[in-house]
């Protein structure tokens, strides 16, 4: 939502690649994200979804192929043994945070969520840091 008088309330229908299978894939990752805790609230904007409890911990961009997530929080904390992960620090983006995944398919799914709960679980512990 934007601030101000005009205020223009988004939708997943505003979301242009969210159809199909995307969609279908997104909903699986919503879901996991959102039952995490009680406290996870979803804020949709024009190019991205982001999932927060004090602050923004993840936010979704959707694009045809794949689901790209921005995890809030420096490349360097993440433990990532898949090496699913790009570090995204200082480079112009969608979202906050420094460490960028792609998820294209279901099969990614709990390897994407276990980086999630991670960048959930950071902002948990910090009070929103």
């Amino acid at each position: 939502m934007k601030k101000g008088g005009g205020a223009k309330t988004y939708t997943l229908d505003d979301q242009p690649h969210l159809t199909g299978t995307m969609m279908e894939l997104f909903e699986q990752l919503r879901k996991r994200i959102l039952n995490l805790d009680a406290s996870v609230t979803e804020e949709i904007f024009k190019l991205y979804i982001v999932y927060k409890t004090a602050t923004n911990f993840v936010d979704v961009v959707p694009q045809k192929n794949r689901l790209k997530l921005s995890l809030n929080m420096a490349f360097d904390e993440i433990y990532d043994p898949q090496q699913m992960c790009m570090d995204k620090a200082g480079i112009g983006k969608w979202g906050t945070g420094d460490v960028q995944v792609s998820l294209s398919s279901s099969e990614q799914l709990d390897d994407v969520m276990a980086l999630v709960r991670q960048s959930f679980d950071k902002h948990i512990e910090n009070g929103g840091d």
